[in-house]
């Protein structure tokens, strides 16, 4: 056997479960969330401890030139008519990309520019989506079943939540079998 091969992290495509090395979890609960939704008053009647999504990260080194590797697991449910979402945010270094790949699940993609200008892209099992520097980004599940998706980003990317403090442009409500696209 030869003792230069070692056994990376591995990832299970179809559940969105990473294993094999230094896991960091953080689960967001619906009271980390306040005025990311638009009815603040179902917001304030949910269960506070109920959990909206997790993040796993495996552990990797940071500075220039590493990469950061995590899959997001955001629960089907709604707030209101508003489906769950993850906080969504720009990087703190603005010019840092990040790629999306689409495991499990049924949603969109919200990507929305400094200048507000926003669009939708379908995030499904299969499906890759390139965020380009200078976009906020944010993850919504429209179907019945956890949406993971698997990011990549560079770890000094850093994550600006504050720009964001008045919310993006558009929102997802449910709608019939469905969803509708609202503004603001």
């Amino acid at each position: 056997m030869n003792s230069d091969i070692f056994m990376p992290s591995q990832l299970t495509w179809a559940t969105g479960a990473l294993a094999g090395g230094p896991l960091i979890r953080k689960t967001t609960r619906l009271a980390d969330l306040p005025g990311i939704f638009a009815d603040g008053e179902a917001w304030k009647c949910g269960n506070p401890q109920k959990s909206v999504y997790d993040v796993d990260v495996l552990g990797s080194p940071v500075g220039e030139g590493a990469l950061f590797v995590g899959v997001t697991h955001l629960r089907a449910g709604n707030v209101g008519d508003e489906f769950f979402m993850t906080r969504g945010h720009f990087h703190q270094r603005r010019e840092q990309g990040e790629v999306y790949f689409g495991l499990r699940g049924c949603g969109l993609l919200l990507l929305q520019t400094e200048a507000g200008d926003a669009r939708l892209e379908q995030v499904t099992a299969g499906s890759v989506h390139i965020i380009p520097p200078f976009t906020a980004h944010r993850l919504i599940n429209t179907g019945n079943e956890t949406l993971s998706s698997l990011a990549v980003w560079p770890s000094i990317a850093g994550h600006d939540y504050a720009a964001l403090a008045e919310g993006f442009t558009l929102r997802i409500f449910a709608s019939g079998e469905g969803y509708e696209v609202r503004h603001g």
